[in-house]
């Protein structure tokens, strides 16, 4: 059986990866011509769906781990 240790380590992974991603989608919607606050909304948005993302499959995968 894995160690528990993946299934607390998952929502740092999570957290890690939103923060990595909305800088660059921000950058890339500026870069696509989206103004200032566009570009902000984006990248919120997309932390935002991949904290949810990574929270969901933290949820899931947790109880094969307990």
């Amino acid at each position: 059986m894995p160690s528990t240790n993946h299934v607390l380590r998952d929502p740092l992974d999570g957290s890690l990866a939103s923060t990595a991603s909305g800088p660059r989608a921000g950058k890339l919607a500026r870069l696509d011509g989206a103004t200032y606050p566009a570009a902000v909304t984006r990248a919120a948005a997309t932390f935002a769906a991949v904290l949810t993302v990574a929270a969901a499959v933290t949820a899931a995968l947790a109880p094969f781990f307990s």
